[in-house]
């Protein structure tokens, strides 16, 4: 490992072996009800421009296509996950602000339909920004997501939330909601550092609000294997956390960058792609880990 290397003890890594746990399998409802709650998963990293918005859009995607009935939330004030979809957030009327913070808003409103059979958004804009301001002053503020997912957890198999590059009271909410966080993790070393604060964030809401709360585990995004760096931080994440480290690696291709601009999941656009392929083994991996009930 190059110099300034990450030890794998400053990376949380008694902290990662704690979070992980056996999981329930889902299988796809047959209708708008169904029996067993959808498991949800947050996707976190205080870092930016990790992939944490192409991962929940792609893996969504993924499991879609095997039969999952899956909703995306969004909980980015940037709304990005509407831009991604095809959807212009801005525009929406009802998002998730206003199932959050006003009590007359139905599920219906703020749903939307995605061009991908099977998957739904929640979507947000700039105005979530204020609900993190708001919700301090709230009684339980750090269940408030929680409150509005327990309406949707037997309509859907998978519910996964894009939460915020920030530590705050909207990632709190994402994580409190969950039953399982995934990390998409850029394979560099300042991402790598960030590791730490993260695992004791993880730590602390599972001890003080959510004890169900799992390491789903951690995938590399934006790999480059012809990169030493790349292949360094890699290998040091996993000697740090072993198998909470995903198989697969999301490896960087111009067609996540294109795929947005079309509003389109990458499984959809360009569906023969590298990139395709490993959001599909992606959802692969994160069914095989949820053994069956």
């Amino acid at each position: 490992m190059s110099q300034g290397a990450v030890e794998p003890t400053m990376l949380g890594a008694d902290a990662a072996a704690s979070l992980r746990s056996p999981r329930d399998q889902l299988r796809p409802g047959g209708g708008p009800e169904k029996r067993q709650p959808a498991r949800v998963i947050a996707m976190a990293n205080q870092k930016g421009g990790v992939g944490k918005t192409t991962t929940t859009i792609n893996l969504g995607g993924a499991l879609a296509e095997l039969g999952q009935r899956v909703l995306l939330i969004d909980m980015d004030p940037q709304g990005s996950l509407g831009v991604g979809l095809g959807i212009e957030p801005h525009a929406r009327q009802a998002t998730v602000y206003n199932l959050l913070m006003q009590d007359g808003t139905t599920l219906d409103d703020a749903l939307v339909e995605s061009r991908m059979e099977g998957m739904h958004l929640l979507p947000a804009n700039i105005d979530l920004a204020a609900a993190e301001l708001l919700l301090v002053q709230e009684v339980a503020r750090e269940q408030a997501l929680q409150r509005v997912v327990d309406r949707l957890r037997y309509r859907y198999d998978h519910i996964l939330i894009d939460c915020p590059p920030s530590l705050g009271l909207l990632t709190i909410n994402g994580l409190t909601a969950a039953d399982g966080v995934i990390i998409p993790l850029e394979c560099e070393y300042f991402a790598l550092r960030g590791m730490s604060l993260l695992m004791q964030t993880l730590e602390r809401v599972r001890d003080r609000l959510n004890p169900r709360l799992e390491l789903e585990g951690i995938v590399a995004t934006m790999f480059d294997a012809r990169t030493l760096h790349t292949r360094e931080v890699l290998e040091r994440v996993r000697d740090a956390f072993g198998g909470a480290v995903f198989e697969t690696t999301i490896n960087k291709t111009i067609r996540f960058a294109e795929a947005p601009v079309a509003g389109e999941p990458i499984l959809s656009y360009a569906g023969r792609s590298r990139g395709a392929e490993a959001y599909r083994q992606l959802a692969k991996e994160v069914l095989q880990r949820e053994p069956s009930s």
